[in-house]
């Protein structure tokens, strides 16, 4: 009875010894499946991991048989997203991405004056692939520029179909007599059109009014249009402020008024000054007087400092400001001029000085007038 009894319990231990634990269900694992998929598992039942689509496995084992202890081995099994090859250069174009593993997408744009011909986008698929070839970007065209009226094309050079791609210009030219207004350079854009057109007008001027002591020559005709010229010129003694040639510009106007402005007759009698960097004589070299615009230095003495400094002295239509601290002889009175040639503006200039004397037989202070032809060939005393 007593060796039945341990039979039967030795027979129990050895049941208990070959069945062991079950093994719970699995830990996940990123983006892998379990195969078969149970709440748990006998001593001896095999697992199998596999990764999702997209994806493949790195290190660690794919099959697992479940102990006796009931505890699954650490699963060192990693499932990693498939990378898609390089996509390539877009020409005048971009590619943008993150990255190019699955399942991520990459997107395509083109640069100012190119448009995109293809998918916009492409994902990198669960076979490592992409979903799309890469696109091309293309170059906006624009069709020939419209002629404004009375202008023409002066430069333009268009593609094969007589189109134009972004970026070029086409230059305009107006007809004679007529003014552009705008620019005269068109360009076609990244939106296939052309940039404003110009406006070709008509433009007339008025006869050119001759200077005072000058003249004017213009072409000899009715009307004067844009772009026709005039020039100017002065008597003798008399200098052209201004241009010597004026142009009738788009605002219906001569570019300028040139004026005729009178030579400085001096009234200092002796005086060495600087002109244009060196020391002359006043009296000879501005014996004819001193044109208008021309500049001398007068030299002064500073008596406080005991030194001599300059101040410059301008002609300008006519009249010239002799330095205050010059100290020099000066003729006295008022200029005049006697008519030589009025035709061709000839003058002799003369001043009036006053002169006095004591009378030895009366007694009396006598005045009498001398008339000093200064810039003549003459001197005639009254």
């Amino acid at each position: 009875m007593i060796s039945l009894v341990l039979v039967l319990f030795s027979s129990f231990l050895c049941h208990v010894a070959t069945a062991g634990r079950t093994c719970p269900k699995p830990d996940d694992l990123p983006f892998a499946i379990v195969v078969p998929v149970k709440a748990s598992y006998d001593p001896g039942e095999q697992i199998v991991y596999s990764c999702q689509p997209g994806y493949v496995s790195r290190g660690g084992m794919r099959r697992f048989t479940c102990p006796l202890t009931g505890i699954w081995p650490i699963n060192t099994l990693k499932c990693i997203p498939r990378v898609c090859p390089f996509a390539g250069i877009l020409e005048n174009g971009a590619v943008r991405y993150t990255t190019f593993e699955y399942p991520n997408s990459i997107s395509f744009s083109c640069n100012t004056g190119f448009y995109l011909s293809g998918a916009s986008s492409a994902k990198c698929t669960e076979e490592g692939r992409w979903s799309v070839d890469l696109p091309v970007c293309l170059p906006v065209t624009c069709p020939p520029p419209a002629i404004p009226k009375f202008a023409t094309l002066s430069v333009y050079q268009p593609l094969a179909g007589n189109n134009s791609i972004y970026g070029n210009k086409a230059v305009f030219e107006c007809l004679p007599h007529y003014a552009m207004f705008g620019n005269d350079t068109v360009t076609c854009t990244a939106h296939g059109n052309w940039t404003t057109l110009p406006e070709c007008r008509e433009v007339k001027c008025p006869f050119p009014s001759r200077p005072d002591n000058g003249f004017v020559n213009y072409p000899a005709k009715q009307t004067l249009y844009y772009k026709d010229k005039a020039t100017y010129g002065c008597h003798d003694t008399y200098v052209l402020d201004g241009p010597q040639e004026v142009e009738c510009n788009k605002s219906g106007n001569w570019s300028a008024q040139p004026s005729c402005k009178a030579s400085c007759k001096l009234s200092v009698k002796k005086a060495t000054v600087l002109y244009q960097g060196e020391r002359v004589k006043l009296q000879e070299k501005f014996k004819d007087g001193m044109l208008h615009g021309e500049k001398v230095s007068f030299f002064c003495k500073n008596k406080e400092k005991k030194c001599s400094y300059t101040e410059d002295a301008q002609c300008i239509d006519g009249t010239i400001e002799i330095p205050k601290c010059f100290k020099g002889k000066f003729y006295t009175g008022t200029f005049s001029r006697i008519p030589l040639d009025p035709h061709h503006n000839k003058y002799l200039y003369y001043i009036m000085v006053i002169r006095s004397h004591v009378s030895l037989a009366t007694g009396f202070l006598n005045f009498f007038f001398q008339r000093l032809f200064i810039f003549g060939t003459e001197r005639d005393r009254a």
